[in-house]
């Protein structure tokens, strides 16, 4: 089975960067990065499958995801931080398709809060 912990969240400005780390388990076909504000539906950001990358976009352009292969580890580098930002992000695996949709994806991590203020 598939085991996802996300890591690097925490309180930043507006104009600031993060980068956050999903450190996965097992084989994983799609490394999704989603966020959740209380009340929404979760919202697909980016994804990553092989060498292709999908954002969405609201955040192209100021996110970038990408794969460490010998650490197992997919990150999100967020720059300059908007409070639209704020939300807990979390990292999803699928093996079925590599796409925006939360539906489609089968393991979830435990959630990382990212908090952006003026």
């Amino acid at each position: 089975q598939v085991q996802l912990v996300e890591t690097g969240g925490g309180s930043v400005q507006t104009g600031g960067s993060l980068r956050l780390s999903c450190a996965a388990s097992g084989y994983t076909y799609c490394i999704g990065w989603f966020r959740q504000i209380p009340g929404k539906e979760r919202e697909g950001v980016a994804a990553i499958r092989g060498g292709g990358t999908i954002y969405a976009a609201s955040v192209k352009g100021r996110f970038t995801i990408s794969r460490d292969g010998a650490k197992n580890t997919v990150y999100l580098d967020i720059n300059s931080l908007k409070t639209d930002d704020t939300a807990v992000y979390y990292c999803a695996a699928s093996y079925y398709q590599c796409a925006l949709t939360a539906g489609r994806f089968d393991y979830w991590g435990q959630g990382t809060q990212v908090t952006v203020s003026s």
